[in-house]
C-alpha cells in the first residue's frame, strides 16, 4: 500500500477519491499517491480565502510575525524527513536537498523579521503654499486573496517565496504545487494548519490543469504569482484579465571568466553553479565566456573537475549530480546536445543519457543559434566560448532572450562596474556564478525571464498596495 497524502483545502487535510502517483526519480518506483483537486474544489479553497480575508487582513505586525515563527520550529522539527522528501520526488543529491530545507527555514525567518518592518513613511505636504494646512502619512496593505503556482525544482523555497511573503503581509492564498512533486509541499502545508493561520486562509492543492486554470482571471483573487517557463507564464498573463500578475521564468545564464581571474577560485564555483541541482535551476551556469589569454588552461582544468564529479543515486552523500525530473526531460536535454553537434558543436565530455541520468557535459565552439546556448537547458550542461575584448564578452552576454542573473570574475573594479551597467539583467553576481542567491536580496529578471522581484521583502511590495491618509487642519500646524 502507498502512503496517501491529502490535499489541504482551506488548511484543513482531506482525502480525494481523484489521485495521483508519485515517482522515487531515480529507482522509478511509485512512493506515494497524493489526492488532487478538481475545479469545483480550487472554487471552494477560494471562496474560503476570501471569507478569511477580514480575519487575514486584521491580524497585527506580531501576529503574523509569530505565525511565521512558529512555522520556523515546526520545519526544523522535521528537517531531515523533509530533505528525504526532496531527494525522493525530486531526484535531488541529499546534500542539495538538506541545503534547499535550510534555504526554506531562512525565508521564513526573514519573513518574520519583515512583517514587522514593513515600510511605511510620512508625507511632508508643506512643500507648497496651497499645503501648508495639510499633513499624511502613508503604509501599505495586504492586497487579498493570492493564488500561487510553483514548479517542480525547489518545491520548498520557490513556494516559501510565496507563501511567507503572503503570510507576513496579511494575505490568505491558494498554492499549486508541481504535479511532479507535491509531497514535500504537503508536508509544508501540515506545518502551516498548526502555525495559528486564520480559519479557510490557506490551501495547498495539488491539482489538474482545469484545475489550476479556475484562478487565472478570477474575479476573486487580486494577486497571482507563477514560476515556471517563459511559454506558460506569458500566456498566463494574457488570461490574467485585471489579476496582478508577478512572472519568475527562465534563463540561461551566462558567465565571464576575465583574463585577471584567479583559476583556483573560479573552478569550484563554476563547477558548482553548473552541476549542482543537476542544473536544473534557472539561474545554473549555462554558458561561459572565457578570455583567450586563459582559455586552454580554463579547459583543462575544468574537464579534470568536471571527471571527478559523482553521478547516480541522489541518497548517497557524495553525490554531486542526481537524474533529471523525468526520463522526458533527459531525452529532450540529449537532442539538445546532438543539435549542437551536428551544427559544428564539440562535446569535450560527458553528456550521455543512462535514462533520466545526463552524464556531466561541457560543449564548445556552439553557434549561437543552438538550443543549448539559445534556449533554457534546465539540466547538467555548460557552453564554454572564448573573447578578446571585454566589451564583445558582455554583448555575447545579452544575446540572449532572457536576463535572470549574471557572473563576471574580473580583479578590475573598473570592468565589474562595466559589467553591472551593461548586462541587461535582474543581477550581475562579481567574482562569483550567477546561480548564487541569498533568499533576502531582491531576485528576478528581464526579458523573457520575467517582470517582477522576489525575495521577502519585495514580494511583500508586489503583494500590498500603498494607501495614503492626507488630513487637513482646522487650525494652523505653524
Amino acid at each position: 500500500m502507498l502512503t496517501h497524502y491529502p490535499l489541504y483545502l482551506g488548511g484543513v487535510a482531506l482525502k480525494h477519491s481523484e489521485t495521483i502517483q508519485v515517482f522515487d526519480k531515480y529507482h522509478h518506483t511509485a512512493i506515494a499517491e497524493v489526492s488532487i483537486a478538481d475545479p469545483m474544489m480550487m472554487a471552494q479553497a477560494i471562496a474560503l480565502a476570501v471569507e478569511s480575508w477580514p480575519f487575514c487582513s486584521a491580524l497585527s505586525a506580531f501576529d503574523r510575525q509569530q505565525i511565521l515563527f512558529r512555522c520556523v520550529t515546526g520545519i526544523e522539527q522535521c528537517a531531515a524527513l523533509l530533505a528525504q522528501t526532496l531527494c525522493q520526488e525530486v531526484g535531488k543529491p541529499i546534500k542539495d536537498a538538506r541545503l534547499e530545507v535550510q534555504r526554506l527555514i531562512e525565508t521564513f525567518r526573514f519573513a518574520a523579521e519583515e512583517a514587522t518592518r514593513i515600510h511605511a513613511e510620512v508625507l511632508h505636504l508643506d512643500v507648497t503654499a496651497r499645503a501648508l494646512a495639510y499633513s499624511g502619512f502613508y503604509r501599505r496593505f495586504p492586497m487579498g486573496v493570492c493564488g500561487f503556482i510553483t514548479p517542480f525544482n525547489f518545491p520548498l523555497n520557490l513556494a516559501a517565496h510565496k507563501i511567507a511573503p503572503a503570510i507576513a503581509v496579511g494575505n490568505p492564498f491558494i498554492l499549486k504545487p508541481a504535479s511532479a512533486t507535491p509531497i514535500a509541499t504537503l508536508l509544508l502545508a501540515e506545518i502551516l494548519s498548526q502555525s495559528g493561520l486564520p480559519k479557510g486562509s490557506f490551501s495547498v492543492l495539488p491539482a489538474t490543469r482545469e484545475a489550476a486554470g479556475v484562478m487565472i482571471g478570477h474575479k476573486d483573487i487580486q494577486f497571482v504569482s507563477f514560476t515556471g517557463s517563459a511559454a506558460v507564464g506569458f500566456d498566463l498573463l494574457k488570461r490574467a484579465n485585471k489579476q496582478k500578475v508577478a512572472l519568475e521564468l527562465g534563463g540561461n545564464a551566462a558567465c565571464i571568466v576575465d583574463k585577471d581571474a584567479d583559476l583556483a577560485c573560479v573552478m569550484p564555483r563554476i563547477l558548482m553553479g553548473a552541476y549542482a541541482q543537476s542544473g536544473q535551476s534557472c539561474i545554473s551556469v549555462q554558458r561561459v565566456m572565457v578570455h583567450r589569454a586563459i582559455y586552454e588552461p580554463f579547459k583543462t582544468a575544468l574537464l579534470q573537475a568536471v571527471k571527478t564529479l559523482i553521478v547516480g543515486d541522489p541518497h548517497i552523500e557524495d553525490t554531486f549530480v542526481g537524474p533529471l525530473i523525468s526520463e522526458q526531460e533527459a531525452i529532450r536535454l540529449e537532442q539538445s546536445i546532438n543539435q549542437a553537434k551536428q551544427a559544428g558543436g564539440v562535446v569535450l565530455i560527458g553528456g550521455q543519457r543512462q535514462g533520466s541520468l545526463i552524464m556531466p557535459c561541457v560543449l564548445e565552439s556552439v553557434p549561437e543559434d543552438c538550443r543549448i546556448v539559445s534556449e533554457e537547458a534546465f539540466g547538467p550542461v555548460l557552453v564554454l566560448s572564448v573573447f578578446d575584448d571585454f566589451k564583445h564578452a558582455l554583448s555575447m552576454v545579452n544575446n540572449s532572450r532572457f536576463g535572470l542573473q549574471a557572473g563576471v570574475f574580473t580583479r578590475d573594479i573598473e570592468r565589474a562596474y562595466q559589467a553591472y551597467h551593461a548586462i541587461n539583467a535582474g543581477a550581475v553576481v562579481i567574482n562569483d556564478v550567477p546561480t548564487f542567491r541569498v533568499d533576502n536580496m531582491p531576485y528576478g529578471g528581464n526579458k523573457d525571464s520575467g517582470n517582477t522581484r522576489e525575495g521577502v521583502r519585495f514580494a511583500i511590495e508586489e503583494m500590498s498596495f500603498i494607501k495614503s491618509m492626507i488630513i487637513r487642519h482646522q487650525e494652523s500646524l505653524l
